[in-house]
Formats: structure tokens, C-alpha cells, sequence
């Protein structure tokens, strides 16, 4: 494979896809096989925390790394709407913004939503549960620095987002790609106002991208309010991959000592 497209793709992964995306062919990393999760970290120099990193992502959220935590406040998150882009980068389908969409506020700290992706099955688990699948909403800080809300999904109704492009999501399906072609459908004014809603229970800590370079030192917040999605929706998230990446979902990694913060609104009535 062309070392300018591994290359390319350390570029699109530090930059969380926000402002490209590729077909399938060009992925220079999978989930299963030779270029497999347990083989990004040898891939490249530039992916060695894949493999040597010490607070990476995914983690199960288990009682022996939970603590409770009165520092932790309410989670806020301010967002709107903007003309949007659904795109396939092969290793997942996501949602870029242009513009201004929304901000979320850690420890008084303001993050921007830069682009949101899905992952199936879910790549974070809640006391083993795995689930169907998990939603990232990425935001980026003016220093550079990351942090993500995750947003787990059981099965049930259908995702009021995703019905929402569920016919874009169609259109990228048949979308054919030519080699080193971006695949990318524009969506017009995408609204995410419905995930502002005040969060009574998250989880907090400080992981990695779950895809390479890996890159350490992400706030991590995983909503403890599991929304649903049909199995439709799902195969429909699905079916633009390359058959290598539809389960994309990297392993658990291990805490290596780190706790995970438990924010609880009822708990402090």
C-alpha cells in the first residue's frame, strides 16, 4: 500500500476525520486480520500508542474502577445547527460539521463539536455489557486538546438523528468510490439540539482515540442514558463498510490503575 496513504490517514485519525473522509480501499488499518487492532500499534512509528500507551481506549466501566465523584458537575453541552456532510472513511460513517454547531463545557473548559462517527458494536462497555452500538460526539479545544461524549444504543425504536438521514445513508451505500476519492454526501442544516438535554448521570476519564494514532489524553464522557436504535438503522450504519471494518469496535484496553468518574445527579439529592 502507498506509504502517502498511511500517511494520509495518521493525518485524517489526529484530526478525528473533521475535515476529509476516504473509501474503503485506501484504509491502511482494519479490525481484523493483518492491519487488525492488535497490529496498528506496528503499522507505522506514528501508531505506537496503540500498542505502548498506557491510559487507552475503550475501557469496561466494572465497580472495581468506579468511584463516585462530588466534583464532577452536570455535563453541559450547547448545540444548534449546521450545514453538515455524512461521510465514509472506511474504518466508520460519521457526520462532519461546518462551522459553528455547538460547545461542550469540561471542568470550565469549552470544547467545540467538530464531528460525530459510530461504532458497532459498541466499543465502551457498562459492567461487560456490550452493545449494539455507540455513538461519539468528538469535540475539539482551542489548544487542540480532545474530548468525546459517548452515547451507548440498545436495541428498540428507531434513533431520531438517524431517521433523519437514514435516505443519505442509503445514497452513500451506493455511492461507488474511485481510488484515493473522498466519499462524502452533503446533508443541507443538520439540528443535534436533542443531545443538550441535561445529562443526570455520566461517566469521566482520560483515555485515547479508539482509532490510530491512538492518541492519549482525551476526555472521555460516556452518557449513562442508553438511547435506542432499530436493528434497520443499524444495518443501514453498516452497510457502506468494507467488509473488515462493519464490526468496528477496538478491544477493551486495560485501566492500568486509572478510575472512572461517576457523575450522578439522584445520588447527591
Amino acid at each position: 500500500m502507498a506509504l502517502r496513504i498511511c500517511f494520509l490517514f495518521l493525518v485524517i485519525a489526529l484530526l478525528l476525520a473533521i475535515s476529509t473522509s476516504t473509501c474503503v480501499q485506501n484504509v491502511s488499518f482494519s479490525y481484523s486480520g493483518a492491519t487488525g487492532p492488535e497490529k496498528w500499534g506496528s503499522l507505522s512509528p506514528n501508531f505506537s500508542a496503540c500498542s505502548n500507551g498506557k491510559i487507552q481506549s475503550p475501557v469496561d466501566i466494572v465497580k472495581g474502577i468506579l468511584t463516585t465523584s462530588k466534583r464532577l458537575k452536570p455535563l453541559t453541552r450547547v448545540y444548534g445547527a449546521s450545514n453538515a456532510t455524512l461521510f465514509n472513511n472506511g474504518f466508520n460513517l460519521g457526520v462532519q460539521f461546518e462551522g459553528h454547531v455547538g460547545t461542550l463545557d469540561v471542568d470550565g473548559k469549552n470544547y467545540d463539536l467538530k464531528q460525530m462517527h459510530w461504532h458497532s458494536p459498541s466499543e465502551h462497555r457498562l459492567n461487560g455489557v456490550q452493545f449494539p452500538a455507540e455513538l461519539h460526539l468528538v469535540h475539539q479545544a482551542s489548544d487542540g486538546s480532545m474530548s468525546v461524549v459517548s452515547v451507548l444504543f440498545q436495541f428498540g425504536k428507531d434513533d431520531i438523528l438517524i431517521s433523519k438521514i437514514k435516505d443519505k445513508l442509503t445514497e452513500l451505500a451506493q455511492e461507488t468510490c474511485k481510488k484515493e476519492e473522498d466519499a462524502h454526501i452533503p446533508l443541507g442544516t443538520v439540528d443535534i439540539n436533542e443531545f443538550q438535554k441535561k445529562s443526570r448521570k455520566y461517566f469521566r476519564y482520560v483515555g485515547s482515540l479508539t482509532v490510530p494514532p491512538c492518541t492519549e489524553n482525551v476526555v472521555w464522557n460516556i452518557l449513562g442514558k442508553i438511547r435506542t436504535i432499530s436493528q434497520d438503522q443499524l444495518n443501514a450504519l453498516k452497510a457502506p463498510l468494507d467488509a473488515d471494518c462493519k464490526n468496528n469496535s477496538r478491544p477493551l484496553q486495560p485501566p492500568n490503575g486509572r478510575k472512572v468518574e461517576l457523575y450522578d445527579e439522584r445520588r447527591d439529592q
